[in-house]
């Protein structure tokens, strides 16, 4: 799985607002949240446009204005922050891998792309911004990035 940069900035400038909101800070502006975490303004306020409509940040303008998350921490899912900047977790060319059909040698090849999909959901879906911003990750996730074969290139 190829993670994009769209994905990459959004969760890091989510993890910022959830930071923000647990220590009761207000608003963030888009280039305090592009300057503590590194990021490209531009492309950042895009992103963060992206999160609006999916409903993950509010936004007030103003000189005390910016960004804050529209829920609790807990309750946004690195899944849901996926697909809202980038769509569904999985695709075969363009279409659901449920929707993938394939005649002779590869007409089981569906199986592995819908159990991918699974795979991924198990991860995402389950880890909240919260999770990620006190380290306290779901049990599954801990055992996965612990395998001896988690952390080497392949």
């Amino acid at each position: 799985m190829n993670i994009s940069a769209r994905t990459d900035y959004a969760i890091r400038a989510l993890l910022a607002l959830a930071d923000a909101q647990a220590q009761d800070a207000g608003p963030v502006s888009a280039e305090a949240l592009a300057g503590a975490q590194g990021l490209p303004k531009k492309f950042l306020e895009a992103i963060l446009l992206d999160l609006k409509r999916g409903g993950l940040v509010s936004s007030r303008r103003g000189s005390a204005g910016g960004y804050q998350l529209a829920t609790g921490a807990d309750e946004i899912r690195l899944g849901a922050v996926v697909r809202i900047v980038d769509g569904p977790l999985a695709e075969v060319r363009g279409i659901r891998p449920q929707d993938a059909a394939y005649d002779g040698v590869a007409q089981h090849l569906p199986v592995v792309w819908v159990a991918l999909r699974a795979s991924l959901r198990s991860v995402l879906d389950e880890v909240s911004l919260a999770d990620v911003l006190n380290g306290d990750l779901p049990e599954q996730v801990r055992e996965l990035a612990e395998h001896p074969d988690a952390w080497r290139n392949r």
